[in-house]
């Protein structure tokens, strides 16, 4: 035995002098003014092994516990039974105070926010058994527990500590008050009271489902729940910022099943962090020269996931840490994500690099959110989800990152942690029955007024309509986590100014596409009003709604909202301050855009198909593919927009939809006209003719300059000049010479490919992203190539010879072009 025992005291000297001389060299970055550690139901100062603080006993001192005078009962000291648990054997959990009765700490402190931490040991104490504690606990205006049993929430041989952030404003003392239940006993084992720096956690965050930005006021307190160095070690109370929080380890066991399988520790020890605008006291260095990334795998789509189990009906702050340590990644847009929490969309485009500044620099972000449960569940789940994205094109860094995460609920004075009355219903005594019978009398009164609605609306339509088939039908969809706003007509009416004409920015057989502000003018959107004679129904209205409610991806136009009001139909989108792809491309008094723009804009409009066709909601197809559904937001990031149409696949295993043929002259899929048989295969073929049209900036059906009764279609024109070798009759005038010889021919190669007349020999929209990003990797060369497109017609090559090694250029695009594509799964 006695071999075994020396070398671990040496460890634990070691140990120990290894602490000491941390804290010698290297000095705390925040020094609190209040530090106070109370070791309840013990004798004197100690100190244990975890941390360099001296723990001060309540019994004979100042912080002598107050019992509830009309109580004959006093409360007790206890030693802990022995325990195999190292952190059970250490101060503060070898002493307890326990009691049948209430008692409570006045605790003198200065004004300013606290960190309050509970220290409990779950054990059975002598003439205690551990079952038989139930209690509350309150600091002054705070419930911090309620009906709190540690021995359910911890092992009975694993101590437990509960974390709160409180405010002292002017009393200058804390009063904590233990209440045991009826038939049962309180009891604490030590409490630690840290000052924490101004505004630590008091910030004005964004809150996630709605548009105006969330204050956590110094009111409000907070309930630790997670705080976790993601793809780092644990962080003891001693190597923390001066605050002496512990950061947890292991956040893969919060990690879903392809995010185990396919995400990777990143860390970088010798990075020089720099603090610029993040407070160096906000996380220890070690949070931020570590993380979790998505791994750079083009060929499999999943999100980089976590989900933490949380008490429903409660409102939450998250806060996440960033930093970028690759060495690689130094500028705005090369490595960008979408992140959700709680399947909503928290930022549409996460830039690391936009937000801390540069590579090094810590950054942390804010988001307040309510986790609701209509139901019975006391527990669900809070998700945290990155989806890799790149918003330059020309960048490698399909990637996300995370470095660090805290999870708090809210608590608000004189109720119980943020909760929502409306949503808790009591279950003591008699009330559960009366509300029972109040809840159902007035649910029987609402169905009766709801019926006499929807009758009355029915009959309302069918009047002001003349045709029953105008009837909404449109609820949103039952579970959804993205429920679409809905605006009165009074609201869409003020935001348009009346559907003022010099609103208008859009027109078509659908109606008009007003711009309006809505939020008080804090917020500008296109809104889509559809005539009553509209083309587009009802059905496509409702379907417009369904599909943008469950679809969100930074290629596809996000929809705010929309209005069913007195016989409308009208649609409320993000506005596009570019407008439609079109609007640059021909008939337009916009300036042309460059070769290479145009290029981006194309990669991010068949990403968003990408992600419609193998994206997690299975196979859904557009079916209206055309270049004026193709939006241009502010920094010319394309949306695919207009989901009137879509058609969505029930199983991944089905091949096609047989369907009433829909779409748009000069797009459709001719085997999708002639078979009506529709497959993704025919946004293919639709998107094959938008690039056509990008690069001969002409539309999909030309008028001859004989007669506007002769057209000519743009995709058998463009299938023509590409058999002919004549590529340069092709090129839009304003790019000719300005594009790279290969960057053409693999841009009119996969052009081609998407319009073969036979479905199955289109590539996927997999292989069109990766034959339109190879294409942008060989534009760059294009003004040192001396074949550029003005030298196209001069080559030795005869038209025969050309057309030859065309054609043989479209049947080997798959087998050469995207030979690196291994497996088919979409990103």
């Amino acid at each position: 035995m006695e071999p075994i025992l020396i070398p671990l005291h040496l460890s634990l000297f070691l140990h120990i002098l290894t602490l000491l001389e941390a804290g010698v060299l290297s000095p705390p970055i925040y020094t609190p003014v209040d530090d106070i550690t109370l070791d309840y139901g013990n004798l004197g100062q100690h100190s244990n092994n975890y941390d360099s603080r001296i723990w001060s006993g309540d019994i004979n001192s100042t912080f002598s516990p107050i019992q509830d005078g009309e109580s004959n009962m006093t409360s007790q000291s206890r030693k802990a039974p022995p325990s195999v648990s190292q952190f059970a054997s250490q101060v503060p959990y070898t002493t307890a105070r326990l009691s049948y009765s209430e008692f409570t700490y006045n605790i003198p402190l200065s004004p300013g926010k606290k960190f309050v931490r509970l220290h409990f040991n779950p054990a059975s104490y002598p003439d205690f058994q551990s079952s038989n504690s139930l209690f509350s606990v309150t600091a002054s205006d705070y419930i911090l527990l309620k009906d709190f049993r540690a021995y359910n929430t911890a092992d009975d041989a694993t101590p437990l500590m509960r974390e709160f952030c409180v405010n002292i404003e002017t009393e200058h003392s804390l009063n904590i008050t233990f209440t045991p239940s009826k038939d049962a006993y309180v009891f604490i084992n030590g409490i630690e009271i840290v000052s924490m720096p101004t505004n630590l956690y008091t910030t004005s965050v964004r809150s996630i489902g709605s548009n105006s930005p969330y204050s956590v006021k110094s009111r409000k307190a907070l309930d630790m729940v997670y705080r976790i160095n993601v793809g780092g070690k644990a962080i003891n109370t001693t190597e923390d910022t001066g605050v002496y929080r512990k950061w947890e380890a292991a956040d893969d066991m919060y990690l879903d099943g392809l995010s185990k399988k396919y995400s990777v520790l990143a860390q970088n020890d010798t990075i020089e962090l720099k603090f610029v605008e993040t407070p160096e006291y906000s996380a220890p260095k070690e949070v931020y020269n570590t993380g979790r990334s998505m791994w750079m795998n083009k060929t499999v789509n999943y999100n980089l996931t976590w989900s933490f189990p949380v008490d429903s009906n409660f409102s939450y702050l998250v806060r996440l840490h960033f930093c970028e340590f690759e060495s690689d990644v130094t500028k705005i847009g090369e490595r960008v994500s979408v992140i959700y929490i709680a399947n909503q969309t928290a930022e549409q485009g996460a830039d690391i690099i936009l937000w801390s500044g540069g590579n090094g620099i810590p950054t942390y972000r804010d988001y307040m959110l309510a986790m609701i449960d209509p139901g019975s569940q006391k527990k669900i789940n809070l998700s945290i989800s990155f989806q890799a994205l790149h918003a330059d094109l020309s960048s490698e860094y399909r990637d996300a990152t995370l470095s660090g995460l805290e999870i708090f609920k809210l608590i608000d004075p004189k109720g119980e942690l943020g909760s929502i009355p409306d949503l808790k219903m009591t279950q003591h005594g008699k009330s559960f029955p009366v509300l029972a019978l109040v809840a159902g009398l007035v649910s029987s009164i609402l169905v009766f007024f709801v019926v006499g609605y929807m009758v009355f609306r029915r009959r309302w339509k069918v009047e002001h309509s003349g045709s029953s088939n105008r009837i909404m039908k449109f609820k949103t969809t039952p579970g959804s986590s993205h429920p679409c706003r809905y605006f009165s007509l009074a609201e869409i009416k003020a935001a348009t100014k009346n559907f003022s004409d010099a609103l208008i920015i859009g027109a078509g057989g659908f109606g008009n596409v007003y711009k309006g502000c809505i939020d008080s003018g804090a917020t500008a959107v296109a809104i889509k009003r559809l005539k009553p004679e509209s083309s587009q129904g009802v059905h496509e209205f409702e379907t417009e709604i369904e599909m943008l409610s469950e679809l969100h991806h930074r290629h596809l136009v996000s929809l705010i909202g929309y209005c069913s009001d007195k016989g409308e139909m009208i649609l409320v989108y993000d506005y596009m301050a570019h407008g439609t792809l079109r609007d640059h491309l021909y008939h337009t008094t916009n300036p042309p855009l460059p070769w290479e723009q145009r290029l981006q804009i194309c990669i991010g409009a068949a990403r968003g198909l990408q992600y419609l066709h193998s994206g997690v909601k299975g196979t859904i197809i557009h079916r209206d593919v055309k270049s004026t559904n193709i939006l241009l937001d502010d920094k010319w990031v394309a949306k695919v927009s207009d989901f009137g149409l879509s058609k969505g696949t029930t199983t991944m295993s089905e091949t096609h939809i047989s369907t009433i043929v829909k779409g748009s002259f000069g797009y459709l899929d001719p085997e999708y006209y002639r078979r009506q048989r529709l497959t993704e295969k025919s946004d293919v073929y639709s998107f094959g003719v938008v690039l056509c049209e990008v690069l001969c900036a002409r539309p999909a059906v030309i008028h001859t300059e004989k007669t506007e009764a002769h057209q000519v279609n743009l995709a058998e024109w463009a299938k023509s000049c590409h058999q002919n070798g004549a590529l340069d009759q092709m090129i839009d005038p304003s790019l000719r010479g300005k594009i790279g010889a290969e960057c053409l021919n693999i841009f009119a190669d996969v052009a081609i490919s998407c319009m073969h007349d036979d479905g199955t020999e289109r590539p996927s929209m997999n292989d069109v992203v990766r034959g339109l990003e190879l294409a942008l990797e060989l534009q760059p060369s294009a003004e040192e190539n001396i074949n550029c497109t003005e030298k196209i017609g001069e080559t030795e090559t005869s038209s025969s010879e050309q057309s030859c090694a065309t054609n043989n250029s479209i049947i080997c695009i798959s087998a050469t072009i995207f030979s690196e594509i291994n497996n088919p799964i979409g990103r």
